[in-house]
């Protein structure tokens, strides 16, 4: 897992998130439903969200809500390895929400590379 979650408004211009994502070498965005900060957390922009952004039309015409994936799969941090794996299967995401606590807080963010990169240290 990666501590840490970065978050932009649902109204944020994809430039902006691709922006956010390369000063922070990071491979998603948690997308917040509300205005203002610290809003609900709605959904996910990735890395390959981005991609097929651009392939559409101008990122500056797009929106984080209109590219991310929604709702947000969460896990906690008991949760196993196999169970992570699981639900992006089902899901079809490679990343979920880390979230701790009775208020479900996120704490941070568990990507297929997280789990590939455990994988190999178990071999």
């Amino acid at each position: 897992m990666h501590h840490g979650v970065l978050t932009c408004e649902r109204e944020a211009p994809l430039t902006e998130v691709a922006r956010t994502m390369a000063e922070h070498s990071v491979h998603c965005i948690v997308v917040e439903s509300g205005s203002g900060e610290g809003g609900p957390l709605w959904g996910v922009v990735s890395d390959l969200d981005l991609v097929a952004a651009a392939t559409v039309r101008n990122l500056d015409d797009q929106t984080a809500g209109g590219s991310a994936a929604s709702p947000i799969v969460l896990v906690t941090p008991a949760e196993t390895l196999e169970r992570a794996a699981q639900l992006m299967t089902e899901h079809g995401t490679a990343h979920l929400l880390v979230v701790a606590g009775p208020d479900l807080r996120p704490v941070g963010v568990l990507s297929t590379l997280d789990i590939a990169s455990t994988l190999a240290e178990g071999s």
